[in-house]
């Protein structure tokens, strides 16, 4: 497909119902940011109304990811049927109704039938809402346009989300979290439904590939359990673990057979990877996912597991970097589009700033308190903001119309996958490092140990001052040392995490570097469509 393909896009009648229509998607991109992340803070609250073991209630995760890799794959193909407003609305009304329908029972088996509807949902609204903004507004405004998008898709989801939830977890219940999803999606609905019409798809009708997706479903839908569940089953000394890995290499054997065959016919048009830019983008992004994801995994675990923080708590942690993140959002599109400042010209700075923050979390102890971890908090937001937003204009800038739709499903799927890849990499480093830390300390510490004893007969004398019987605070103060070597594990454990997140872009940033050469000796300087092309 080219640039030719698609009839000239012009932007919404007024300002007022562009205004209307920008509020709604990002409003709708907002019900996918409640939804996603809702099972973050209330796991155990869930659990206990469920009745379900930690195996079944895995199901409810794994359900909602793998048919959001679905809905991935199969928006763009949808986007070149219908029209773009009606597939975001639809999709938007069906996150609703499938967030109320979850708030209405505590079926496990109906839960994760509706997490798989919130799912694809979620995919199909974020993939439609982006797309209208590429197809409907000038190149020139995307700057801003993409930083607001953006607050809805990647803010919200990574900051405030888990705030607003771990408050309704706290001083409600799990199920207002879903309720919460009905009025957002109701009022984007409104909007979109007050907004002018958007102008026609600019890819023509094209067949599904019913063989390309079910491949490509069954390699995304076993890797997400493998990966989300991997760490829990020690990986492939479990069965199971290996059966779905086996399954997810046959789905993609099927999925490159069949896209080889069709080519750009196939249910992913590889044609946005002819484009510099956008593969180097791809690449970017499928590490930033791991930065992501990873980190947006171990600070509120730490804060939680370790620190002993409540759930809203937690969610507090993570707010001013939300601030952050918004704000430096804001100034990089300031910043190209009113400076015309490349967008490549911010990636550095986003990535020495979340390495240096991850870097600084790393110091971390058992006695850290939000006030510590505010600085590399909120230096992990700013680089965030420089970062994101520079990936996605970077990606999609130079596109032609009607290559943006599979761009950005493609563009998602690697970053989803790249933050799967990351949390499990540190599921595993934190539980691996726990056993292996509280070994290593428990060896140091024997029985005939004057330390020990030390600590103990001190520990013990205290809890004698306070009235507990002697042989009692014996057993206690024991328990307590014991208790104390287990959380200093758990401290190295995550420091260790903290670490690796960081080592991350310290041997991803050359080979970032090192891709864009090899792009630029290999592809030479990427195609340029022209502005109105784009918008």
């Amino acid at each position: 497909m080219t640039a030719l393909a698609a009839p000239a896009a012009a932007a919404p009648s007024s300002a007022a119902t562009g205004r209307l229509l920008v509020a709604g998607i990002i409003l709708s991109s907002l019900t996918e940011a409640v939804a996603g992340t809702l099972l973050a803070l209330g796991r155990a609250d869930i659990i206990g109304d469920t009745s379900a073991t930690p195996d079944e209630f895995a199901w409810l995760d794994v359900g909602y990811t793998a048919f959001k890799f679905i809905g991935f794959a199969f928006a763009p193909w949808l986007l070149t049927r219908i029209d773009p407003r009606r597939s975001l609305l639809v999709a938007t009304l069906a996150m609703g109704a499938a967030c109320a329908g979850a708030a209405s029972t505590a079926e496990l088996d109906f839960l994760i039938v509706l997490r798989m509807v919130q799912g694809i949902a979620g995919a199909t609204l974020l993939i439609s809402g982006q797309a209208i903004l590429f197809w409907n507004f000038p190149a020139a405004r995307q700057p801003i346009l993409q930083a607001m998008f953006a607050m809805g898709s990647v803010v919200a989801p990574a900051t405030a989300a888990p705030l607003f939830e771990g408050w309704l977890v706290d001083n409600h219940d799990w199920r207002w979290i879903f309720f919460a999803v009905l009025p957002l999606s109701l009022g984007a609905a409104g909007l979109l439904l007050i907004a002018d019409p958007t102008p026609a798809r600019p890819a023509p009708p094209r067949r599904l590939d019913w063989v390309g997706l079910l491949g490509l479903g069954m390699a995304l839908s076993c890797a997400t359990y493998v990966l989300t569940q991997g760490s829990r089953w020690d990986w492939f000394e479990a069965s199971r673990i290996g059966w779905m890995t086996a399954v997810a290499a046959a789905g993609l054997l099927l999925f490159a057979a069949r896209q080889y065959r069709v080519g750009s016919a196939g249910i992913l048009d590889p044609s946005a990877f002819r484009t510099a830019d956008f593969a180097f983008a791809f690449f970017v992004s499928f590490i930033a996912g791991a930065v992501l994801f990873g980190s947006g995994f171990v600070i509120p675990a730490f804060a939680v597991s370790v620190l002993g923080f409540t759930p809203t708590e937690a969610g507090a942690l993570l707010l001013p970097s939300g601030g952050c993140f918004l704000a430096t959002l804001l100034l990089a599109a300031w910043l190209m589009q009113a400076r015309g400042v490349p967008p490549v010209a911010t990636v550095p700075f986003g990535i020495l700033s979340i390495m240096t923050a991850m870097w600084m979390l790393s110091g971390s102890n058992g006695q850290s308190g939000a006030a510590d971890m505010m600085p590399a908090v909120l230096l992990r937001g700013f680089g965030l903001g420089f970062l994101f937003l520079s990936i996605m204009l970077i990606a999609f800038g130079k596109l032609p119309p009607a290559s943006v739709a599979f761009g950005i499903g493609i563009f998602n799927i690697g970053r989803q996958l790249g933050g799967l890849i990351g949390v499990a990499a540190l599921q595993t480093s934190i539980d691996d490092g726990m056993v292996h830390n509280q070994a290593v300390l428990g060896a140091a510490i024997h029985a005939g140990s004057p330390a020990l004893a030390e600590r103990i007969g001190a520990t013990t004398d205290l809890l004698v001052s306070r009235g507990v019987e002697a042989s009692v605070a014996a057993k206690a103060a024991t328990a307590m040392v014991g208790r104390a070597v287990g959380g200093q594990g758990a401290v190295i454990a995550f420091d260790t995490a903290f670490t690796l997140v960081a080592l991350l872009f310290v041997f991803g940033a050359p080979c970032i570097l090192a891709f864009k050469i090899l792009l630029a000796k290999t592809m030479g300087k990427p195609k340029s469509f022209p502005a109105e092309a784009r918008s």
